[in-house]
């Protein structure tokens, strides 16, 4: 297919320059756009923008562009109606080149080097936006100059569109575009933020004192940081071995010996023995956090670039230090609805448990137990229950901790897990661990011989994909095995929270953000418990869509709401305790209003 064979009455490439500043929406500079069947070229500048857009913006309308929640947020703060239909080369290249390597990156420098054509020098392209970021005013040659470099972004895309369009499936990347104008819709709302308490939390003087002063008060209960001849906290391994030695917790160490202290262990520890929880956030604290960098604007609201499609599994990727749902739990108790209205996050139950059991459904004609167990309720209690870990008696409430265990054993079970690793996680000798593997592999014989068989094929073929168009190149350089059995269920789980979002949208529910496996909507008081109805609803649908794709069966996801109204803020039980006690430090601090307690 070549451009003029789009079956559309206009294509418009098109391209803001815009002055961001963290947590605020685009500050609009010029729009250039190109019409390839008319040849029609527009340059204006925002003065000469009116309230509407100087072309179309229907459905028998095609709009070209490379990141295009840049141009949809554009639109937004315009007052302008959104395209209808947007083809984002951005996620079309990134699924074309995903798994495999591009030297000059996954930009439009990239794309195009990647196709062999020219570009313009990257060291150039830096300049140019470094001085539009540093925004008003612009002297009238630099008009010029910025008006020429954003013709030359819609020259690439003229350039690279021919070269793009035989490998793709348009039905395929207009659904994808759909999402990226959902993306736009989200930055542009932001998530609401106690104005109260963030502006002290982010000055930077105030917070080096909250990071020294919560050291004590953290690390109370478990004695492992320690004072160097700087008068700085320091993180002692010595004190934290006897710790571990105290709790009998079994830590994974390297080859070297040493215990891991890696991030994602530590993360993965803490799920397996909640109370080191706070532990992780006071070093996630003291280690990454030298700074409060959450983007917040004037308005309150917390806003930052989503990245639609970065991750390999085409999953969102906020930079997570400006992004309220970052590691950092603690943090989220920030998020506090405006007053009159009120926020609700809606998490799938068990996403990907049962992607797991419907992906593997029907394989081999063996029975699918890993359906039994979801339709049961609770699937990681069921599989307590099954190996006599807990007695047929116990609830989610009367077995919290050991049902936490349980679903991390489960999950991380789904990926190849050693039985070293689970001794570690879940306190108990390597035998014992390694029994329960072959339980699991038992119990769910059906899915392990899917998941082997998915290895097998994606080693064979090099390719991996989605029944929604998503793919994965699975080469050896890039993934090993266990990232290839993790990666159709992420992968699964993306394609399920997009539809989810695309159709949240076309309901006119008001979506703030995507979070992994939950979503997070705003309406008023009164109408927010008739819009978590709609948006259950649609997650639900959004389920059989994705996971009967495929099948003839009728596996949906439950869900899980939790509404939070003006004027209280949203917690997380991860983070409780750590806001708590950083709360309590801030009203004790210096110059700080002692009221800050009422605002916990």
């Amino acid at each position: 297919m070549t451009p003029t064979e789009l079956p559309f009455e206009e294509i418009w490439l098109h391209d803001f320059e815009f002055v961001s500043q963290p947590g605020e929406r685009p500050d609009v500079v010029c729009l250039v756009a190109h019409e390839l069947r008319s040849g029609q070229t527009i340059r204006l500048w925002r003065d000469e923008l009116g309230p509407q857009p100087p072309y179309r913006t229907d459905r028998r309308v095609l709009f070209v562009s490379f990141v295009a929640n840049a141009e949809c947020a554009c639109h937004l703060v315009l007052g302008w109606p959104l395209p209808a239909n947007v083809l984002d080369l951005n996620p079309v290249f990134r699924n074309l080149t995903n798994g495999r390597s591009t030297p000059e990156g996954k930009g439009l420098i990239g794309a195009l080097r990647y196709y062999g054509l020219d570009a313009i020098g990257a060291k150039k392209k830096d300049a140019m936006q470094k001085r539009i970021m540093q925004g008003w005013p612009f002297t009238s040659e630099e008009r010029k100059q910025i008006l020429k470099y954003c013709m030359s972004d819609v020259d690439a895309l003229r350039r690279l569109l021919p070269y793009m369009l035989p490998d793709l499936e348009l039905g395929t990347a207009l659904y994808h575009g759909e999402f990226v104008i959902v993306s736009a819709l989200m930055e542009y709302y932001g998530v609401p933020m106690d104005m109260e308490v963030f502006p002290q939390l982010a000055d930077k003087d105030t917070w080096r004192v909250m990071r020294d002063a919560m050291v004590p008060v953290i690390d109370a209960k478990y004695g492992v940081y320690v004072r160097n001849a700087a008068g700085d906290w320091v993180f002692n391994m010595e004190r934290f071995e006897a710790y571990l030695s105290r709790e009998g917790i079994i830590w994974p160490r390297l080859g070297t010996g040493k215990l891991n202290m890696r991030r994602k262990t530590f993360e993965e520890m803490s799920k397996a023995w909640p109370q080191l929880e706070d532990l992780r956030q006071l070093r996630h604290a003291r280690d990454k956090m030298r700074k409060i960098k959450l983007a917040v604007g004037p308005d309150g609201r917390n806003r930052t670039v989503l990245w639609p499609f970065k991750a390999k599994t085409s999953r969102t990727q906020p930079k997570a230090s400006q992004w309220i749902f970052s590691p950092a739990v603690w943090l989220r108790s920030l998020i506090k609805p405006a007053p009159g209205t009120a926020v609700a996050y809606i998490d799938f139950s068990a996403m990907e448990f049962l992607i797991a059991a419907s992906l593997s459904d029907g394989h081999c004609g063996t029975t699918n137990n890993m359906l039994d167990m979801y339709l049961s309720g609770d699937p990681y209690l069921s599989f307590a229950k099954r190996v006599g870990a807990v007695p047929t008696t116990a609830s989610k409430e009367t077995h919290a901790e050991v049902r936490d265990k349980y679903k991390n054993m489960l999950l991380a079970s789904q990926y190849g897990m050693s039985a070293q690793t689970l001794a570690a996680r879940l306190g108990i000798s390597s035998f014992e661990a390694q029994h329960m593997l072959s339980q699991h592999r038992e119990l769910f014989a059906q899915y392990w011989q899917w998941s082997d068989d998915w290895v097998n094929t994606a080693l064979q073929t090099g390719i991996m994909r989605t029944a929604f168009g998503w793919t994965c190149a699975s080469g050896i350089l890039e993934f090993n095995e266990r990232s290839i059995r993790n990666w159709p269920v992420q992968a699964t789980g993306a394609d399920i929270l997009r539809i989810a979002c695309i159709l949240a949208i076309r309901h006119s529910i008001k979506l703030l953000a995507p979070v992994h496996d939950a979503v997070l909507i705003e309406a008023p008081i009164e109408r927010i418990e008739v819009d978590v109805v709609r948006m259950r609803e649609i997650m639900r649908r959004a389920s059989r869509i994705v996971l009967n794709a495929d099948t003839t069966g009728t596996h949906e996801l439950r869900t899980d709401p939790k509404i939070v109204r003006h004027p209280d803020r949203f917690k997380d039980p991860r983070g409780e305790k750590i806001w708590s006690d950083i709360m309590d430090l801030l009203g004790k601090c210096p110059h700080r209003p002692a009221s800050i307690r009422k605002t916990a």
